[in-house]
């Protein structure tokens, strides 16, 4: 598998309290920081180099999951710094960590689907970027893609229209000359990398089944929690 960057240097403030004195991916589900939960599903879908991408109490996490053994990972780290990069300017600093291609999704994210896959669909693509969607239906969150024939068509988180049912699932594949369209030391967002991309035709698209979990909410946490709890069970 290709390696994998945690965007994990939010401040999390939809989150507070829990993350007045942690970081978002600390926060406690089912008695142990999300974080691991997150690495141990990488790790069973082949995943072997992670590189967390920290800023706000980046030192807790790094402390955590150190060098990534415990959880069968080699993980390194790259620190925004005091200037904020943003997601997408954040990845770019992290570049020489990451190589020619990898995968990019959230901190607070956690994604049960088919990583092989979507890495294939992303290579054969012969495309600088891949995005995987979710047909959401505004379901778990307002949605944000115009999508048929596997094919995006639009996608704005602004300016969102009718035929928008999916969602950006938060997972993407890049290769990293993508990222020679940010300048260096700049913020930026991956959500305007993702529409440049697009405009240029540069854009695959991987529509995937299973619904997306994320902590980035008290609600987002109990959900999560709730089907951690239940994929434990079924094991």
């Amino acid at each position: 598998m290709l390696p994998v960057i945690i965007l994990a240097g939010g401040l999390g403030t939809r989150l507070r309290p829990i993350t007045g004195k942690i970081p978002k991916a600390l926060a406690e589900v089912n008695g142990e920081p999300f974080l691991a939960h997150q690495l141990r599903l990488l790790r069973a879908n082949g995943f072997e180099r992670v590189v967390m991408s920290v800023a706000y109490l980046g030192e807790m996490i790094r402390d955590f999951a150190g060098d990534g053994s415990a959880f069968g990972l080699r993980i390194e780290y790259s620190f925004d710094g005091p200037v904020y990069l943003g997601t997408a300017g954040a990845i770019k600093k992290a570049l020489p960590l990451l190589g020619d291609a990898f995968f990019s999704l959230y901190g607070d994210s956690y994604l049960p689907c088919n990583y092989s896959e979507i890495e294939a669909r992303h290579r054969e693509s012969g495309r600088l970027a891949l995005m995987t969607v979710f047909k959401n239906d505004g379901l778990f969150d307002a949605s944000n893609v115009e999508f048929a024939g596997g094919v995006i068509l639009a996608y704005d988180k602004k300016h969102r229209t009718p035929a928008m049912r999916h969602i950006d699932y938060g997972l993407g594949v890049f290769r990293a000359e993508a990222f020679d369209m940010i300048p260096d030391g700049g913020a930026a967002d991956l959500a305007d990398l993702y529409a440049r991309l697009l405009d240029r035709g540069q854009l695959a698209a991987c529509e995937v089944p299973e619904r997306f979990y994320e902590i980035g909410t008290v609600e987002g946490l109990g959900d999560t929690a709730a089907y951690l709890m239940i994929r434990s069970r079924t094991r």
